[in-house]
């Protein structure tokens, strides 16, 4: 294994200590945010306490799910100062299952209440995903009283599983296949639902428009913390839910609002966008590669059409593609640069905001989302020793510009 052990300890020990720093200052902006926000409309029940304490109103919420959502919006000051636009990113490893993926697993659960296909207690709630759905499903289920069942790839970071089990969810990690498979993640928690019957559901992410709903709630809180004032949203794509919610909101405030994609190598979706089909130029129909070079990046990039990303194709001004060189090296740069531990998929949105802006010009507002902490990707992403084997180790000292952005 390339790279000492003692650096990669080192390293993995800095980064933890960047972590906690990271988390402990951003929990006390969350907090102060929040009060501000809400003190907006005066002391909530929860404050009439008649102690004199109602300026802690604005800081309680009803339980580990009132906590979901209205993220603070960040900017990012090296980002901002490199390009001379103003970079701004939603907070979403702020929310308390560690990810953006609470909105959605909120959405979809309280939609299957409400319709009465989700028994609660006692109900199971199964779903197929790299992690960061299954861990907001699972802290969701845990509580409402629910059971969950989440189905993984086997080459998902394992911290993920293990907060899964840490949350009480029963886990299958599984070798990576087609979609087609009947092995896939997804079709095996599709089963899973159905042999439980009544009472229990299938999230089905993918496809289930609760997803792209929830994230037109991501939107207006865009839209009220900028003042309107937003010129470009970018993001990557999973499920393609955020940039789906995300976009609706914002193109039917202001349609000259500006939807760029970042998609990382070996997804289709850049090319679904840019050319109108999934392949690329010298691929043909009927010779679609099987195997995509894979990629580190964690969460986004697909090769098949959602119908959440089906909603969101028609309103997209572009696409940029993101390589892992470039995500990596991001992601130590705002370590760096800003104190911001972010996972993969954040760190390939930034780098698709700083092609945004550098497309508009300076003096625009781009915004993008931080889909989670670097905590989750402690396994691979930041760890020193597993990019060496893939020959992406950061540079060791590298300068405060944004060169590695191509």
């Amino acid at each position: 294994m390339l790279g000492s052990t003692e650096g990669g300890r080192s390293q993995a020990a800095a980064a933890a200590a960047a972590a906690i720093a990271t988390a402990a200052v951003a929990a006390s902006v969350w907090c102060a945010y929040t009060a501000t926000r809400r003190s907006r409309g005066g002391a909530r029940a929860a404050g009439g306490n008649g102690r004199g304490d109602s300026h802690l109103a604005g800081c309680v919420v009803d339980g580990v799910l009132g906590a979901i959502g209205n993220t603070p919006l960040i900017r990012i000051r090296s980002l901002s100062e490199a390009t001379g636009c103003e970079i701004l990113a939603k907070a979403e490893f702020l929310n308390p299952g560690g990810s953006v993926k609470d909105r959605v697993a909120l959405q979809i659960v309280q939609e299957a209440l409400a319709e009465g296909r989700l028994a609660a207690p006692g109900g199971l709630i199964t779903e197929g995903t790299a992690g960061s759905t299954g861990i907001a499903l699972a802290m969701v289920a845990r509580a409402l009283g629910c059971r969950c069942f989440i189905a993984m790839p086997d080459d998902a970071a394992i911290e993920k599983a293990q907060t899964l089990h840490a949350l009480g969810a029963e886990v299958q990690r599984l070798r990576p296949v087609s979609i087609v498979h009947p092995d896939h993640p997804v079709n095996v928690a599709r089963r899973r639902a159905a042999a439980e019957g009544p009472g229990s559901v299938f999230a089905d992410q993918f496809e289930n428009l609760a997803n792209m709903r929830a994230h037109v709630q991501t939107g207006r809180e865009i839209w009220e913390q900028t003042g309107g004032r937003v010129d470009a949203f970018v993001s990557g794509a999973g499920t393609g839910g955020t940039i789906a919610g995300v976009s609706s909101y914002l193109k039917a405030r202001d349609p000259r609002v500006r939807v760029f994609l970042v998609d990382p190598q070996g997804s289709s979706l850049y090319n679904k966008v840019t050319r109108g089909v999934l392949y690329t130029r010298e691929e043909a129909e009927g010779t679609r590669l099987k195997n995509p070079f894979d990629t580190i990046t964690e969460g986004i990039g697909l090769n098949r059409l959602t119908a959440n990303f089906g909603e969101a194709l028609g309103r997209m001004d572009g696409a940029f593609r993101g390589s892992d060189r470039e995500a990596v090296e991001m992601a130590a740069h705002l370590l760096r640069a800003d104190g911001l531990f972010v996972g993969s998929s954040a760190a390939m949105n930034c780098v698709g905001a700083v092609k945004a802006a550098r497309r508009l010009g300076p003096g625009h507002t781009v915004v993008t989302l931080l889909c989670d902490g670097g905590q989750r990707h402690l396994s691979k992403f930041h760890n020193p020793e597993y990019l060496a084997q893939w020959g992406l180790a950061p540079a060791a000292a590298a300068a405060d510009g944004l060169e590695f952005v191509e």
